[in-house]
């Protein structure tokens, strides 16, 4: 059946339970805690709550569309994440997820190290406090002055994607006196997707070097060569939103033949692996993230088991999770502006913010979930899509969800799991200004990154 077809109206519950979401709980209240960050509840009144603080407050003091991040929860998965790997392991915070001073601050008081991805990364990375040798550089086209800056800082590690860099990081290198400790990118031919992989033809992508074909051998046989790589281990990143750790599996064993290949032809046991990040969170009440221990012990087995196979001695492990800390630790508020009810489609919500403040839903067919978030409601609910105010028909924020029936302009809805690539992806299309994140812990907040304003604006346009 279309979804047009169905003969409901929009304001029923079954309307669609067709599709990428389902049928409404039977409390539109009750928050589901998968989805939200830890110190979020409501109120007696019903208002939504975070760090003690709530929602009419903070949108009273900081304005709407803004982030608020809960820093209590991010530094609580920055300890489970460092807790479960412990000190024989590795964990880099992907920089690219979210990424300001604050957070620097917050990792390395909290022990994680950080990779970073571009000059505007690594330039955060170190105004703000985080030790060089903690950093590790990443990126598929890393230019001659971004490779400058991370040898001069002393960079802990920069993760070779191309046999132009292999030469180019060298020469670099040995101009400044120094060995460059280097990780190879490696596509190992497994791509995956939330529960499922496809374990053939992946290489045709733009990171890494291929195991195919033996480019990755001949990568190493060049990095060894060179007076001023310090080859200290392979890398490898099999994709996003990953639950299932069955693509892991097929990912380290074709590492770790590379590696005992390494040592056959070499004589060389490279001390180091590490497996990327891509481990899901939920966006929905219909996504099952597994908790830091449990993808520690999985990815461990792993490698100890096919070192073991291979008789080689097992590495140190490194991860790189970035979404999987900080993006379940944000909400992003909206205030509602008009609703357009659609006889039996679904009522559109318009919101003050839309693609400029969260690109993923209309790039990635991304899934999130919404509330109402400055009251509670028994009115029965109703079927929407919450969009924004852009023009653009993809101006989309949640696809389908299920809001109370009395929804009025006015009324804030709050849309979580916004932590990760939301704000790192933000646009002033449409000349819209780039929301705040506010930083709410312990029944205070704090802007971490301002609100762009109009002088903003105009201060670049130089014309």
């Amino acid at each position: 059946m279309s979804r047009s077809a169905h003969p409901a109206g929009p304001r029923h519950a079954d309307v669609l339970t067709e599709g990428h979401y389902s049928a409404p709980a039977a409390d539109l209240n009750v928050l589901d805690e998968k989805v939200w960050s830890r110190t979020v509840t409501r109120d007696a009144d019903g208002a939504l709550t975070v760090g003690g603080i709530t929602v009419a407050r903070l949108a009273e003091e900081f304005g709407t569309p803004a982030y608020f991040l809960d820093e209590s929860d991010f530094r609580a998965r920055c300890r489970a994440w460092a807790d479960a790997f412990g000190p024989d392991a590795d964990v880099f915070y992907a920089g690219k997820a979210f990424l300001s001073r604050a957070v620097v601050r917050w990792l390395k008081e909290e022990g994680l190290n950080l990779d970073v991805c571009s000059g505007g990364e690594l330039t955060t990375a170190l105004d703000a406090g985080m030790p060089a040798e903690r950093i590790a550089f990443h990126g598929n086209n890393k230019t001659v002055a971004e490779i400058e800056r991370a040898v001069e800082a002393g960079v802990g590690r920069i993760v070779l994607d191309s046999f132009q860099e292999i030469v180019r990081v060298a020469h670099i290198a040995q101009r400044h006196g120094v060995r460059q400790r280097v990780q190879i990118r490696v596509t190992v031919g497994v791509e995956a997707h939330t529960h499922e992989f496809i374990a053939t033809a992946h290489e045709d992508q733009k990171f890494g070097i291929a195991l195919a074909d033996g480019q990755a051998a001949e990568a190493v046989r060049r990095a060894l060569a060179l007076d001023g790589l310090e080859l200290i281990g392979v890398h490898s990143h099999i994709g996003s939103q990953i639950f299932d750790m069955a693509g892991f599996e097929v990912s380290a064993r074709r590492v770790v033949q590379l590696l005992a290949e390494i040592r056959d032809e070499h004589g060389v046991e490279l001390p180091e692996i590490d497996l990327g990040g891509g481990l899901g969170i939920a966006y929905t009440s219909e996504d099952d993230p597994r908790e830091p221990h449990e993808i520690a012990k999985a990815l461990s087995d792993i490698v100890t088991r096919e070192c073991e196979s291979a008789k080689l001695r097992t590495p140190r492990i490194s991860v790189e999770p970035g979404r999987a800390i900080v993006g379940p630790t944000a909400f992003t508020l909206y205030e509602v502006g008009t609703i357009k009810p659609l006889e039996g489609l679904r009522t559109y919500v318009s919101v003050d913010g839309g693609m400029s403040d969260n690109i993923r839903t209309a790039l990635y067919d991304a899934e999130y979930s919404v509330a109402l978030v400055s009251r509670t409601s028994d009115a029965e609910p109703m079927l929407v899509r919450v969009v924004g105010k852009h023009c653009e028909s993809g101006d989309i924020v949640v696809k389908d969800a299920f809001l109370p029936a009395d929804l009025a302009p006015g009324d804030l809805i709050a849309v979580p799991a916004t932590g990760a690539y939301c704000r790192s992806m933000a646009s002033n299309y449409n000349h819209a200004l780039r929301p705040p994140v506010v930083a709410v812990r312990d029944g205070e907040a704090r802007v971490i990154v301002r609100r762009e304003t109009e002088e903003d604006l105009l201060r670049l346009d130089v014309g």
